[in-house]
């Protein structure tokens, strides 16, 4: 699976009034910050879109001055009354003069304040730099040169030699050495500018120039100019880019949370606008040009978007014996190391064109507008024709619209959106978010997502990877009791009424999670975490004669127990432990997890470890252990099996200019011979990875 790439600390530059007071820059915890949006995850999710937005929002500080109820929300650190008392705060005494100011509104304590601290700004929301723009550029401290190499050390089959079968095919190989190369290079001044571009070669992939194949030594090139705030235009991006408006019925931006540890503010999206493409992923975003107008209350984007397209092609015959080609299948995956995954990379063409409007109030409580996305392919696309696919996209090109409105209304914050796309398929969401007392917050969220609702760029709230096929209701809830213990809790109701894979026959579900945590002071915290999900699953074949697909409810238990300590400045430990159990047709099966993490610092050296041992009964009861990695990398690997894990992870700053990590991780079964399967397959029970990543920072 590619990296999952994350920023591990955010620098936050501030625009300074001659008469304002501004704290100095502070850092994030960003790993709890991270864990307590994030949920426990059963299934592989891709984080790398979603972390790289976040990227774009905090690297982005707010205004704290301008932002409206929606973009406060964004950072999900604040409940709906305490935006709702800071907005009324500013009307009533105007704009605040320093961010300690923020002492003084209701329902801010010194402990909100320390959170949200290095995401706020006093600026004026437009650059008032004197300088010219590329002197900026040239000068701009924010600018670094990073480059990543990772590689697993065991020889898999796809990089042995090919051998020949009894019939003369010779095997497939992959065609790359097994070293994974990433370079980043990036400019970028909040509401001011931001450009740079993006080069990544996966383990296997060629490292070679191929015009034919769009590979210019590295397999993947993606890059970006955005220019902030010029006159009314607000954001002019070319290049590769994302968006998001509304609760992400068309335009989602690959930023969705969904449930987790955090149960209340996370249901809702916020309309953050065109952001910067800076992933290495190789689908899900525009290449081309966006713009956003702005015009006193009203706001309009215009997206215009010519993208290549992995996938394959199959050749079909018409009536005049004429052969048309049509896109069968696209592949998501990014990777292109063997002979025939390099066959589909950018087969095809996908032309978007699309906008939105949007009117906020002058007060910031009220936000309103509405979507539209044209997508065109060069070829139909046509999918081999199942029994759950029936309802999926074909044809050549489709449309989607929507609108959507938000209202915060005294501790109440209510967002929908309804979507219709070219099928008739309707996409809807209706929900809240409010704080019932200073002690209780409290949120809802009801969807309904038609099985032929077609929208390629929606990363709404869902059960599934899109929003389709279901219909659902969410409730979360968060009570602080005393300033020690939180509790978070939600339930989530679903149900589809249709086919899905592995599963052929309609459906429903449930899924809850309960979290106490105890913090008795700054140094030491203590949670538990349970979380419980039921779904159906079809039955396996047993050749007997009888109907040929049943269905049986697999109920899944995932616990977590931790304690984390701070020693002193140099010192930090944590302990967990994670158990899963599964039942599924009347089989129980169990998983258990205990780890061991610490961390030492001093000056310009850091040192991160852990120790983990893991025993589970089969792959339904896999456990999901989130890991420190290097700079800007993010992992929470599965483990399934029997075995060991561990990993060390250095930092060394050797000047202003140059940071370096390393990190070495090994995990060792002892349930097994052999790792992985096919091209991937390691011969030996011990997976070996290293990772290295040096950053320099160009203008320090």
């Amino acid at each position: 699976m590619k990296a999952l790439i994350i920023i591990t600390w955010l620098s936050l530059f501030v625009n300074f009034l001659a008469f304002s007071q501004q704290p100095p820059q502070k850092e994030i915890d960003l790993e709890s910050f991270i864990e307590r949006l994030f949920p426990v995850q059963d299934e592989d999710l891709d984080y790398e879109a979603i972390y790289e937005v976040l990227l774009q929002l905090y690297l982005n500080p707010m205004d704290v001055n301008r932002a409206n109820a929606e973009v406060l929300g964004a950072s999900y650190l604040l409940d709906p009354s305490q935006i709702n008392e800071l907005i009324s705060y500013r009307t009533r005494f105007g704009p605040l003069v320093s961010l300690y100011e923020l002492q003084a509104v209701p329902g801010f304590d010194l402990k909100t304040i320390d959170q949200i601290l290095p995401f706020l700004t006093l600026g004026t929301g437009t650059s008032n730099q004197t300088q010219s723009f590329w002197r900026r550029v040239a000068t701009e401290e924010q600018a670094y040169l990073l480059l990543r190499n990772r590689r697993t050390w065991e020889t898999r089959k796809g990089f042995t030699p090919a051998d020949t079968s009894s019939t003369g095919k010779i095997s497939n190989r992959y065609l790359g050495d097994p070293n994974e190369f990433y370079l980043r290079f990036r400019i970028q001044h909040a509401r001011d500018f931001s450009l740079g571009f993006t080069l990544d070669k996966d383990p296997g992939e060629q490292f070679t120039w191929d015009g034919k194949t769009a590979r210019y030594g590295f397999n993947f090139f993606s890059f970006h100019f955005n220019k902030y705030y010029v006159g009314k235009w607000k954001t002019i991006a070319v290049g590769d880019f994302q968006a998001q408006f509304g609760q992400g019925l068309v335009f989602g931006a690959g930023y969705s949370l969904g449930k987790g540890a955090e149960t209340v503010p996370t249901v809702r999206r916020s309309s953050v606008g065109i952001l910067p493409y800076t992933a290495a992923l190789e689908f899900g975003f525009f290449r081309g040009a966006g713009l956003t107008y702005q015009s006193g209350k009203w706001q309009s984007s215009l997206i215009a978007s010519y993208a290549p397209r992995d996938g394959r092609a199959a050749s079909t015959l018409d009536t005049l014996s004429t052969e048309d080609l049509t896109i069968s299948s696209f592949n998501q995956s990014g990777l292109h190391r063997t002979a025939s995954e390099l066959s589909t990379k950018n087969q095809f063409r996908e032309l978007s064109i699309g906008g939105n409007i949007q009117f906020s109030s002058a007060s910031g409580k009220l936000q309103a507008g509405t979507n539209y996305l044209f997508t065109r392919f060069n070829h139909p696309w046509v999918k081999k024709p199942t029994l759950y696919n029936q309802f999926d996209f074909a044809g050549i090109s489709n449309s989607v619209g929507s609108f959507y409105m938000n209202y915060n209304w005294k501790n109440f914050f209510l967002f929908g959106e309804s979507a219709i796309s070219q099928s008739g398929g309707k996409g809807n969401i209706l929900g809240f978010v409010s704080s019932l007392s200073k002690q209780v917050d409290f949120s809802f969220l009801w969807r309904k997502y038609d099985t032929n609702f077609h929208s390629f760029y929606a990363n709404s709230f869902s059960e599934s990877t899109r929003p389709a096929n279901e219909q659902g209701v969410y409730i979360g809830i968060q009570v602080k009791p005393i300033s020690k213990w939180k509790i978070n809790a939600y339930y989530d109701f679903f149900r589809f009424p249709w086919l899905r894979y592995r599963l052929y026959a309609p459906s429903k579900g449930y899924e809850w999670l309960a979290r106490v945590s105890y913090q008795p002071n700054r140094n030491l915290t203590a949670f538990f975490q349970i979380r419980e999900e039921q779904k159906d699953r079809n039955l396996s074949d047993s050749g007997e004669p009888a109907l040929p697909y049943q269905i049986r409810p697999l109920n899944k238990i995932n616990g977590l127990l931790s304690l984390e300590y701070q020693v002193s400045k140099a010192f930090f430990f944590r302990s967990r432990i994670l158990f899963s159990r599964v039942i599924y047709n009347n089989q129980k099966s169990t998983g258990f997890m205990i780890l061991q993490d610490a961390q030492y610092s001093i000056n310009k050296f850091r040192l991160t470890g852990r120790v983990a041992l893991f025993d589970t009964e089969d792959y339904d009861t896999r456990l999901y252990a989130f890991e420190n990695n290097v700079l800007w990398t993010f992992s929470i690997p599965a483990f399934a099996g029997q075995g060991m894990r561990y990993y060390l992870l250095a930092q060394y700053k050797i000047n202003s200019k140059i940071t370096t990590y390393f990190r070495f991780s090994r995990t060792a079964y002892t349930d097994r011979e052999s790792i992985s399967s096919g091209l991937q397959e390691i011969d030996g029970p011990r997976q070996t990875e290293t990772t290295l990543l040096i950053r320099y920072m160009l203008h320090r």
